[in-house]
């Protein structure tokens, strides 16, 4: 096991090293820099001066020099400044990363609480009026998309009922009752939008399981229904499940930026789109590497997981 984690370490650390020239090639591409943004919105900047400016960051080197010094700079632990929210990169990171891990947390929690066991119940009793409700369930959230329903919960809930608050995240020093409100919305929107998709892989896993030879050992000798299912079915149905969670373990901490957007809230996904539209190189390269790196680490627990679930697993 010990080689396996050190193998897919130096694995993830290959894939981390590709993808920050990727990103960091992708992102000097792009038409335009700070520089020249700074020289149209300033008509006293002459063309010397963006020059000098320029050749002080380093802007007027080859793309593979600049990415060079970038992740020198990077190992060295430091992350650069941030300039459309002008302050250090890793100090508008944290906090965002926070309010991301916040939003995601609760609505994942809540998108398996809920179509877990109601996929297994599903599953279990196959065409009853149960399932047939599940399926129509699952198909509805699968189709509803994410921006119109989030659209329709302010409707409803902040303009109709005015219950919750339509956006924002509360004032600073706010009660945790005061925060909870203006969370209510944009977490309930990630629920409904996600549980569709669990549903469905939730009874589609567990009805596999259910036809596979060892169930229909386990009750020749004897096992109850309900023995079958907690003992031999739901662990095995549980690895492709495992697979669609850790996929979507990612967007913990890349964020939802359309729910993020609509919402008000300040998390990663709206910070990484508004340093990319705004040229923000540093702030976009360090959010999209911490994504990026989060993602694998949740796909290597995924691996782990799988050979917790079933024994015939092994990394040795």
């Amino acid at each position: 096991m010990a080689a396996y984690l050190l193998r897919r370490l130096a694995e993830i650390l290959a894939v981390l090293a590709l993808l920050s020239f990727v990103i960091y090639g992708l992102i000097g591409l792009m038409p335009g820099d700070p520089i020249d943004l700074m020289l149209s919105a300033d008509p006293d900047m002459t063309a010397a001066d963006a020059q000098r400016l320029k050749e002080l960051m380093g802007l007027d080197r080859p793309i593979h020099e600049r990415y060079l010094a970038w992740a020198a700079q990077v190992l060295s632990g430091d992350l650069g400044y941030s300039r459309l929210f002008a302050q250090p990169v890793t100090e508008l990171l944290l906090p965002r990363l926070w309010n991301s891990v916040l939003l995601m947390s609760l609505s994942l929690f809540l998108a398996l609480a809920i179509p877990l066991p109601l996929g297994v119940i599903a599953a279990a009793r196959p065409h009853s009026l149960f399932d047939h409700l599940a399926n129509l369930t699952a198909f509805a959230g699968i189709s509803i998309a994410p921006f119109w329903l989030a659209i329709l919960l302010i409707l409803l809930f902040a303009v109709t009922l005015g219950w919750f608050p339509a956006s924002g995240m509360g004032e600073t020093g706010a009660s945790l009752l005061e925060k909870a409100r203006y969370l209510a919305l944009p977490v309930l929107a990630l629920t409904l939008a996600s549980v569709g998709g669990f549903l469905r892989f939730t009874r589609a896993a567990v009805l596999e399981a259910g036809r596979q030879d060892y169930v229909r050992t386990a009750a020749a000798k004897g096992l109850s229904e309900r023995q079958i299912l907690i003992g031999h079915v739901l662990r095995n149905a549980m690895i492709p499940v495992v697979t669609v969670v850790a996929l979507n373990f990612g967007m913990l901490f890349s964020g939802a930026l359309i729910t993020e957007t609509i919402f008000g809230w300040l998390g990663m996904g709206k910070t990484i789109y508004d340093a990319i539209m705004g040229n923000d190189y540093n702030l976009a390269l360090a959010g999209l590497m911490l994504a990026a790196a989060l993602t694998l680490a949740a796909n290597l627990l995924a691996d782990l997981v799988y050979a917790w679930l079933d024994p015939r697993i092994s990394y040795q």
